[in-house]
C-alpha cells in the first residue's frame, strides 16, 4: 500500500510572509496617495489565510482585512488614508499582516508594514535633492582633498653643507699659490694651480644650485 505523503508541521510564527511594498507613504497634497495598494504573495504549495491588523485602524478603511491567497498566487489590499490632517505629519504607524494555514488557526507567519503621512511631496522631493546635492559637495570636497597633489616644501635656503662647501672653495681660492715666496701663510697651506681650479669648479656649481632654489 502506497503511504500518503505528509506535508511536514509548519512552526508557528516562523514562515516568511512576502509583501510589497513594505513601507506606505502618504502625502496630504495629493489625494492619489491617498490610496494605496499591498500585495501579499503566497509561495507555497498551499493556500494561506490572512488578516490585516493595525496600530490606528481609525486612520485607515482596509479593504478586504482578511482572506485567502491561493497557492502561487497573490492578493491586492486596498488601503485608504482617512483622517488627513497636519496632528499626524510624520506620526508612524503600523500594518502586521498575519498569515495561516487555512486549516488551522495558529499564525504561521507575520510581516510588519510601516505607513507614514507627509505634508507635501514636493517638499519631499526637494528635501531630497538637497540632500543629494549636499552628499555630492562632501563627496567631490573629499576626493579633491585626497587626490590633491602635495605641495612642494618651499626652500628656506641653501643647506648647511652647500654653504661650508662654498666657504670652504672662496678659502681656498684666498690661499697663495704654490712658488708665492712672500706669502706669510705656511707653506703646506699653499695650493696648487690645479686645486684652485677645482675648488673654482666646485664653487660655480654651489652657486648655481643656490641660485636655482
Amino acid at each position: 500500500m502506497h503511504q500518503q505523503k505528509r506535508q511536514p508541521e509548519l512552526v508557528e510564527g516562523n514562515l516568511p510572509v512576502f509583501v510589497f511594498p513594505t513601507e506606505l507613504i502618504f502625502y496630504a497634497d495629493d489625494q492619489s496617495t491617498h490610496k494605496q495598494v499591498l500585495t501579499l504573495y503566497n509561495p507555497y504549495e498551499f493556500a494561506l489565510k490572512f488578516k490585516v491588523l493595525c496600530t490606528t485602524p481609525n486612520k485607515y478603511v482596509v479593504v478586504d482585512a482578511a482572506g485567502a491567497v491561493k497557492p502561487q498566487c497573490c492578493m491586492d489590499i486596498v488601503i485608504r488614508h482617512r483622517d488627513v490632517r497636519s496632528c499626524h505629519y510624520g506620526v508612524i504607524d503600523k500594518f502586521r499582516l498575519q498569515v495561516s494555514e487555512q486549516s488551522q488557526r495558529k499564525a504561521l507567519g507575520r510581516k510588519e508594514v510601516v505607513a507614514t503621512l507627509l505634508p507635501s511631496a514636493k517638499e519631499q522631493q526637494k528635501e531630497e535633492e538637497e540632500k543629494r546635492i549636499k552628499e555630492h559637495l562632501s563627496e567631490s570636497l573629499f576626493f579633491e582633498q585626497s587626490f590633491q597633489p602635495e605641495n612642494r616644501t618651499v626652500s628656506s635656503g641653501p643647506s648647511l653643507l652647500t654653504v661650508f662647501l662654498g666657504v670652504v672653495c672662496i678659502a681656498a681660492l684666498m690661499l697663495p699659490t704654490m712658488g708665492d715666496v712672500e706669502s706669510l701663510v705656511p707653506l703646506y697651506l699653499h695650493l696648487s694651480v690645479n686645486q684652485k681650479l677645482v675648488a673654482a669648479y666646485i664653487l660655480g656649481l654651489i652657486t648655481m644650485a643656490i641660485l636655482r632654489t
